[in-house]
């Protein structure tokens, strides 16, 4: 970069805002423009709100759990949500993100423009302001981070009170009575395992054969054994055909004709790319059919100069996938040093109970004989530490190539697998042999001594 250059990012989220961190960096101009606050769904309504409700759950978990560590809680006491003062430390929680990040951005010289951004060219944008007038930005380069928001269908419409999306549920001041979760992606699974944790009665619909038929098959199955046996009703193979409310009273109903009724109902149907309106097209910058739009692994679009990142692109919607795609365009086109997007070393989580931790290559991949790679199974309810815990679900699978050794995936299935899984991403990353990963020293007793020892089992002679 020989002289400075100016960067127009639409949209505030993970990929938008940790992308003009990175271009402030190098030395360029830099403007945000963003329409529904800095940190986007993650930090508002997604990602950051989930998990501040999770981590209630999870606390509501451990307390039922007391009994067989030996703390004897008071019966006629009890425990109980107030979920009135929970939605309202999420929703405090996300207002606080999103201003730490806002901080961080002016104290980075980035100008931030709140108003709506649409392309006028590849090479400008006009950014719709609150008081109707328009400002045009010219830029050397574009970044368009406009994220998703919730499917909805016309038969299944939220009406923000008792039929809801994952963005409206944190408006509830009284606990549900009966929460139907439509959906058993990572979303619905989610919902459902925290709002069951909360004490609530909840019906997971699932239109598929397991829960989260996306994830590691032993997982899953240990996942929904794990929600059946504490109390959780779900419908395996069900589609949904509408969900209705009259009155208090929600109807779900599917279409082999039966009916699940409750209080309330959560949406998880996937997501649209917040992607009409933008300019794009007429840009130069392509779409594909489900409105995404199409990146290559240094999140460039098919026009010359504007750049894409997170949900928007449907590359693999994460926060963590969001930022690394921002942080890659501007190092690409600040001519930084930059390693293109490698989708087989990220990790990623699903927050149920317990939690689910993968990273690399799949069982899947490997069953359908996309790569050679050996595998062990390592069940937590032998770790000594599981043992002390009152841990008895939940397991570490490490995959290995023959010959050489190298770790190339693994599944963490248990309390806390978004942080065991770590050690695993960074032998995936580095491309470690799975003796390399035995021979470092873990705690005992420790959960991720389970690691180390599956590690040990893929020895070879």
């Amino acid at each position: 970069m020989t002289a400075m250059s100016r960067v127009v990012i639409i949209g505030g989220g993970p990929g938008g805002y940790e992308s003009a961190l990175v271009a402030a960096q190098l030395g360029a101009e830099v403007i945000v423009v963003d329409s529904d606050g800095l940190g986007g769904s993650a930090v508002l309504t997604d990602c950051v709100p989930s998990k501040t409700l999770i981590a209630t759950a999870e606390v509501m978990s451990e307390v039922r759990a007391a009994a067989e560590l030996g703390v004897v809680i008071d019966e006629d006491a009890g425990v109980s949500v107030d979920l009135a003062t929970v939605n309202a430390r999420v929703k405090r929680l996300a207002a606080e993100q999103s201003a730490d990040i806002e901080r961080r951005l002016i104290k980075e010289n980035v100008r931030i423009v709140p108003g709506f951004g649409r392309l006028a060219g590849p090479d400008r944008v006009l950014a719709t302001l609150a008081d109707g007038s328009v400002e045009t930005l010219e830029a050397d380069a574009v970044l368009v981070a406009t994220g998703a928001a919730p499917r909805t269908l016309p038969s299944a419409q939220p009406d923000g009170e008792r039929i809801l999306t994952w963005e409206q549920v944190y408006d509830l001041d009284e606990r549900p009575e009966h929460l139907i979760v439509v959906g058993s992606g990572v979303t619905g699974a989610e919902f459902a395992s925290a709002y069951l944790a909360l004490g609530i009665e909840v019906t997971l619909v699932s239109s598929r054969d397991r829960v989260l038929p996306g994830e590691d098959a032993d997982a899953s199955q240990v996942l929904e054994d794990v929600s059946i046996r504490r109390g959780m009703q779900v419908l395996s193979q069900s589609r949904m055909e509408s969900v209705t409310r009259d009155g208090d009273t929600v109807t779900v109903t599917l279409t082999d004709g039966r009916s699940v009724t409750g209080s309330h109902c959560i949406l998880a149907l996937g997501s649209i790319p917040n992607t009409a309106g933008l300019g794009l097209e007429e840009a130069g910058v392509t779409l594909d059919e489900g409105g995404f739009i199409t990146v290559d692994r240094v999140s460039r679009t098919s026009a010359r100069g504007v750049y894409a990142a997170g949900d928007c692109t449907g590359v693999l919607m994460l926060a963590s996938v969001a930022a690394m795609q921002g942080r890659i365009a501007m190092w690409h086109f600040l001519g930084d040093s930059v390693h293109p997007l490698n989708l087989k070393r990220v990790s990623s989580n699903v927050f149920t109970a317990p939690e689910i931790a993968t990273v690399g290559w799949s069982q899947q991949a490997i069953d359908a004989g996309e790569i050679d790679a050996e595998a062990v199974m390592l069940p937590l309810s032998g770790n000594p530490r599981a043992k002390m815990q009152g841990v008895r679900d939940g397991f570490v699978k490490l995959f290995c190539r023959p010959g050489t050794r190298i770790v190339v995936g693994g599944v963490v299935v248990g309390p806390r697998a978004s942080e065991l899984i770590h050690p695993i991403s960074i032998a995936v990353t580095e491309s470690l042999t799975a003796d390399q990963l035995a021979q470092a020293f873990t705690v005992y007793p420790s959960m991720s001594g389970s690691i180390g020892e599956a590690a040990r089992r893929l020895h070879q002679f």
